[in-house]
């Protein structure tokens, strides 16, 4: 399966933050280092990986992202999902964020549905603790996104 989504950042050097997203639901309730991601979803077949990462923003986020996006290239997750991350300037008030909802039976086999957000917050971090709030195989995107604006 490969996901896309978009690192949106704002600020330059040290100043430099990045969005993160951190997932709704149970599982994720109380995990915190190293559970957040990126906004990101499944490439649906046949759609650019660049489109599939807007629609996911739009979805997880409630807001829509204008504007050119740099490829940041991909990783492989240690599930074996490859995202494809783009990066994007931009600067969006976290508390306004809605995300779209998942069903999911809960609690386990009890035979009763309950629905939670995809993404139950988003915040801005500087790189050095995105780094460390984001799931170890994303990190290397912070990496590469802080190198491609040094470079210009």
């Amino acid at each position: 399966m490969n996901s896309a989504g978009i690192l949106i950042y704002r600020g330059a050097g040290s100043g430099l933050e990045v969005l993160l997203v951190h997932p709704g639901g149970p599982f994720w309730r109380h995990k915190d280092l190293g559970a957040w991601s990126i906004p990101k979803g499944e490439v649906r077949a046949g759609e650019p990986p660049e489109t599939a990462a807007r629609r996911e923003f739009a979805e997880e986020l409630g807001q829509t992202l204008g504007g050119e996006l740099m490829d940041l290239g991909t990783v492989r997750q240690r599930a074996g999902k490859v995202v494809r991350c783009y990066a994007g300037r931009g600067d969006f008030e976290v508390a306004a964020v809605k995300s779209d909802l998942f069903e999911i039976e809960w609690p386990p086999r009890s035979g009763r549905r309950a629905a939670f957000p995809e993404i139950d917050r988003a915040a801005w971090f500087n790189t050095a603790v995105a780094k460390e709030k984001l799931l170890p195989s994303q990190r290397i995107f912070v990496d590469r996104l802080a190198e491609r604006l040094s470079r210009g």
